[in-house]
Parts: C-alpha cells; structure tokens; sequence
C-alpha cells in the first residue's frame, strides 16, 4: 500500500542541513517589498479595491524612501561578548524589547516622512502626520516607538504607526544583514524572532535552490526568516486540525494557515505559485482574507507592521 507523506512528515525527514535562518539582504530588502506593492497597488486599483490600492501606493513611497535609508546607514552591530551572551542564554541578538536604540533611527522617520510629502498625491490627512511627526520632539518619537515593540495598543497613534515602524524596521534589518546565519541560533519559542525577537507578519514557502519546499516564518520588524515544519500552528505548535483558507477566485499563492486549537491564523505565501510573493507586501495586500477568517471565527496570531488600528473604546 503507497503512503502519501504531508508536508511536515516530508520536511521532518528531509536533510538536517537546510538553511534553518535567513538573514535579509540590505541591498535590496526593501526594493523587492516597494515593487511588490507597486504591483500589488495596480491591481488592486484596476480592480474593486481603490482604497487599498492607494494605501499600498503609499507605503510602496515609504519602501522605496526605506532602502534608500538602509542603504546609507551605519550602525555597528553588539559586539562579540553581547551576541555570544546572547546566544548562551537563548536570547534574541538584537532584541527589540530592551535595546538601546541609537538616536539615528529618528532621522530615518525624517527621511521616511520627507518622501511622502515630496510626492504630494496622498490625502492632507497623511500629510498632515507626516509633518507632524518630522516635527515631534525626541520623547515623543522614543515613546511611540517603545509602545510599537512592546504593544501596547491604548499608546500607540494608529495614524502614525505605520511610518515609526517603518523606520524601526530600516534600523533592525540594518542590524539583522550584519549577522550571517551561523551567528543565529533558533530560541526555544520558536514563533518569535531568533534576531530580534518579534512575532512574525506571516510565513513564506521558498521555491529557490537552497530552500525549496522549505516553509519559513518572516520577521515584521528585521525581515530576518527562520524554519518552521510547514502543517505546524506558528502561534501554538499545534500539529492537528490546520487547515487553510483562500478567496475564491483570488491569487493560489497566499493562503491563510488557520489553527483549530487555539483558533488563531497567519497567512502563508508560496513562492512556487508566485515567484514575486513578499509577505510584508501580501500580508497587506489580502485584507479580503482577514475579513474571511474574522468571519469564520479566527483571530490574527500577530498583525502587519504597516497597518496598525486604534484599540476599540470601553463600553
């Protein structure tokens, strides 16, 4: 009798050296997530969905104004003692929740804002924030940005949101792209970051050479990716009742991956369908499948770093 393995059995039995870390590649990060949105944003404008596609014209803006910044930033990454504490304790290298953050990263938000009210085809409303925020003084910026990487929704100003991640993320793939994968070791809660140690925006299945099959979890904050067995719940391990979800009619390459216990979802990409898929870039692009999984009853295990909504008010 022939036995058809799963994915997971398959990759559980597969050659112990696969790549099981992926450090982002500066040099072109978030080049490949601005071409992704910018196609994204044209078919979503062709289509019923103008609003989205005017937010994703946006953040292909921030994107572009993002690999420009990474590009010529220097920021020296923990010295040797600091990544192999680090590592001896099982700890992030560069964790978010704690680290010092060199004043830099602020002048990055001034570039980030800068290029959004240079184009001047966004509503006042966008522009508004931008320049409000070029304007803000230091503790404020500092406590948004401590209220985004610790979460902590009642602090965070969902209009502003979207650009201070943006920034932090050009400030930790900077830090992330100066490791390489052998100085990465897997935490003992494998749904976070191994770098930075924040959640994922969703995972990705790799149809290149070295990774093909092979499913990865994707930073929201450093870009850094890390294995995980594809059928495994990212948020709870869960190995039973996964299931996956998808519009009809819509792209084969994004699903969302649901969880039966814990009833939470994040979307999963497949690059053998679409080799152009980015997850920050989808993720936000397939809000049609949130509103799916809302419906049906499932939560989002962690949300994307370029969206952010405002807590609901207390009844």
């Amino acid at each position: 009798m022939q036995r058809v393995l799963d994915p997971a059995r398959i990759e559980a039995f597969a050659h112990r050296d696969i790549p099981r870390i992926r450090v982002p590649d500066r040099a072109d990060v978030f080049a490949k997530r601005a071409r992704r949105l910018r196609q994204l944003a044209g078919s979503e404008s062709r289509g019923h969905g103008r609003a989205i596609g005017d937010y994703l014209r946006l953040m292909d803006v921030v994107a572009e104004a993002q690999q420009a910044a990474v590009t010529n930033l220097a920021v020296s990454r923990p010295s040797a003692e600091e990544i192999a504490q680090a590592r001896a304790h099982r700890m992030p290298l560069v964790h978010a929740v704690g680290l010092r953050r060199d004043p830099c990263w602020r002048g990055i938000l001034g570039q980030l804002c800068d290029a959004v009210l240079r184009s001047r085809e966004f509503p006042a409303g966008v522009r508004d924030t931008c320049a409000r925020l070029r304007d803000s003084r230091a503790q404020e910026i500092e406590a948004q940005a401590d209220a985004l990487l610790t979460l902590q929704s009642a602090e965070i100003d969902a209009a502003a949101a979207p650009f201070v991640m943006s920034a932090l993320q050009v400030y930790w793939v900077h830090l992330a792209s100066q490791f390489v994968a052998a100085d990465v070791s897997q935490l003992e809660v494998p749904g976070v970051c191994p770098v930075c140690g924040t959640l994922p925006v969703a995972s990705i299945v790799r149809a290149d050479k070295d990774s093909q099959g092979y499913r990865y979890l994707h930073c929201a904050l450093c870009a850094t990716e890390w294995h995980m067995v594809r059928v495994t719940c990212s948020q709870c391990l869960a190995t039973q009742d996964i299931a996956y979800h998808s519009i009809e009619g819509g792209s084969d390459a994004i699903r969302a991956e649901s969880c039966g216990s814990c009833r939470s979802y994040r979307k999963i990409l497949y690059q053998e369908k679409d080799t152009s898929v980015e997850p920050v870039a989808d993720d936000l692009a397939s809000l049609a499948l949130d509103l799916l999984l809302g419906e049906a009853g499932y939560h989002r295990a962690s949300g994307n770093p370029l969206l952010w909504q405002n807590p609901p008010e207390p009844v």
